[in-house]
């Protein structure tokens, strides 16, 4: 059974370096104030071991699950504060036989530092943005096929990632399969960030009746990328609970009631109300 709200959310902001190494040490002192800040449900942006977008580099850093410095960190986190822990998301070797791309997991673990579920990001982001950057991650990621709904204390957590936020069709499934939360973990451009960033985020609130949580990367980066940040926290009806108004890494905040879920879908019923209809 699901714990009674009212429920204390971290979401951490992270600049992450180019190697797993390097990106825990950056990582965990944000971590641990977020602990002694009391949160109970911690997440981390997308990419959260390494932001190392230059092929040859990267080769040099993606290493296998086992041997991820910062995936082995933030689970051995998770247990000795005992606090379900969302790792946004890793970039490590595929585990698929003779697959050379790396997969874009999420992890949650629970608070026994036990992994309770993970989702492999399924939209991949190919595109150029209107700075003129381009971006082809299926080139190096290979793109996952099933939506995941995480078990936690209070509830299911929708797992997505990034570029995931643009379909809204995932999200809706997630609400309908059990989800009262949805994780957005991101390291969105800084284009696409000031002009899609917030409205996408209260859009997929707003649509599935499920808080969001958006912890992203901030700032430049060691590849020469730079990202937008702004992570926040949505409730239900779609309305900004608590905000970064800026890129630097920090810890955000809020203390939310999971029966505002309930509320939200009570007053708009629209998960109820799917028609089958014929496509153009």
């Amino acid at each position: 059974m699901a714990k009674a709200a009212p429920l204390k959310v971290a979401l951490l902001q992270l600049n992450t370096p180019a190697d797993p190494v390097r990106a825990f040490e950056h990582l965990k002192p944000l971590y641990e104030t977020a602990v002694a800040s009391g949160a109970q449900l911690i997440l981390t942006p997308e990419c959260s071991n390494l932001m190392e977008q230059r092929k040859e580099k990267k080769a040099q850093v993606v290493t296998t699950l086992d041997a991820d410095a910062c995936v082995a960190g933030v689970k051995a986190l998770a247990a000795r504060y005992r606090v379900p822990t969302l790792l946004g998301s890793a970039i490590v070797r595929s585990p698929v036989a003779g697959e050379d791309r790396a997969v874009n997991r999420t992890f949650c673990f629970d608070e026994t530092g036990e992994e309770a579920a993970f989702y492999d990001k399924i939209h991949l982001f190919d595109a150029t943005t209107p700075n003129g950057e381009v971006y082809r991650e299926s080139a190096g990621v290979c793109g996952g096929e099933r939506a995941v709904i995480a078990p936690t204390p209070w509830g299911g957590l929708g797992l997505t990632i990034c570029y995931d936020v643009r379909f809204g069709y995932l999200h809706r499934a997630l609400a309908q399969g059990g989800a009262s939360m949805i994780a957005v973990p991101a390291a969105f451009t800084v284009p696409t960030g000031q002009a899609h960033w917030e409205v996408l985020l209260r859009a997929r609130a707003i649509e599935t009746g499920c808080f969001v949580f958006a912890p992203a990367q901030g700032g430049q980066h060691e590849d020469g990328r730079k990202t937008w940040g702004h992570s926040m926290i949505i409730n239900p009806w779609g309305e900004v609970m608590a905000r970064l108004d800026h890129d630097h890494p920090a810890v955000l905040m809020a203390e939310i009631d999971l029966s505002e879920v309930a509320r939200a879908r009570t007053a708009i019923p629209q998960l109820q109300h799917d028609r089958t209809f014929v496509r153009v």
